[in-house]
């Protein structure tokens, strides 16, 4: 059986996707996947235990993203096409079964939009997958050290959602000293390799012997099996935060111009807090645009994330 799953552009959204394609895998034990995505995306499915091929959609001139699709998967056919991004290409597609997702509405989280394609109740939870390389190398940066490692993500693609530097830091003190709830705990920073400059100042806050960069130098796998090894991870509404939740890591995402409903950290050991300005209120903010200068993040006190981190720790989120 051959199944044609088409992903998105996005980290984040390709991430929450998961669970429907590993559901998938498990609904059909001996299909074989092709997976389409964007190139930032490709990494999230390149450990995916059935895969076949990698359709890696680069944009270009005359819809290039599209003619590559069509180029790659024309010639076969297809027992099923689950394509999440409504594209005419399902349509073209030779296929005896076709999924589409025509696109999601404010009603729901994303898990639940994409589980209810396949009439999948309760949602499956997204998932990360690694290679042996990828576990070897993260075991190779966490070393001997036993202590255990809080994970942070301080940045995001887009300036309005990150929450200052300054309060990440203050987080970061609260939580790892003595009597804290992560006493004595090693710091690692996480982002994107084009986010590395604003994250380095983070990890400088702490001692060099307390840090493990890995703030875009590392692969995504990587990056997975160190968060799937992590205390806690805390960060802004990004790709990151879902897959520290897809890790298995206990996960705390920081929203404020972004919607919460839609796209919370999904998970058991999940929770998340917001600014006191609501995302209607935000969306109506002067710096509610596409190149911001600022972050509008500035009513999340450091108090409602250092509880909330506390509670999530004890079980109690």
């Amino acid at each position: 059986m051959r199944i044609l799953f088409i992903s998105y552009t996005r980290l984040g959204d390709a991430v929450l996707s998961t669970g429907l394609l590993e559901a998938l895998r498990e609904r059909y034990p001996e299909a074989r996947f092709t997976i389409a995505c964007g190139p930032v995306a490709a990494p999230v499915f390149e450990a995916f235990p059935a895969l076949e091929r990698l359709v890696v959609m680069r944009k270009g001139p005359y819809l290039a993203h599209w003619r590559t699709l069509l180029g790659a998967c024309f010639p076969a056919f297809w027992d099923l096409i689950v394509d999440l991004r409504g594209s005419a290409s399902a349509w073209v597609l030779p296929t005896r079964r076709r999924r589409i997702f025509s696109g999601g509405s404010n009603n729901g989280h994303r898990v639940e939009q994409l589980a209810a394609l396949l009439d999948l109740d309760p949602p499956p939870p997204p998932r990360a997958w690694c290679s042996d390389a990828d576990r070897a190398r993260a075991e190779k940066l966490i070393g001997d050290d036993p202590r255990p490692i809080l994970t942070v993500g301080p940045t995001a693609n887009w300036r309005a959602k990150t929450w200052p530097r300054e309060r990440f830091e203050e987080t970061v003190r609260r939580l790892t000293a003595s009597g804290g709830v992560l006493d004595g705990s090693r710091l690692a920073v996480l982002s994107a390799p084009s986010e590395r400059e604003e994250a380095l100042p983070l990890l400088s806050a702490v001692p060099e012997a307390d840090r493990i960069d890995l703030a875009g130098i590392e692969p995504l796998g990587v990056l997975a099996a160190l968060l799937a090894r992590s205390a806690l991870y805390i960060g802004n509404d990004s790709g990151l935060m879902h897959l520290a939740a897809a890790s298995g890591a206990p996960t705390l995402g920081l929203f404020g111009p972004s919607r919460d409903e839609q796209y919370r950290p999904w998970g058991a050991r999940t929770a998340f807090v917001r600014t006191d300005r609501d995302y209607e209120t935000l969306r109506r903010d002067p710096g509610f645009c596409k190149d911001p200068e600022d972050s509008l993040m500035w009513d999340l006190p450091v108090d409602r994330v250092v509880e909330a981190a506390e509670r999530l720790l004890a079980g109690k989120s």
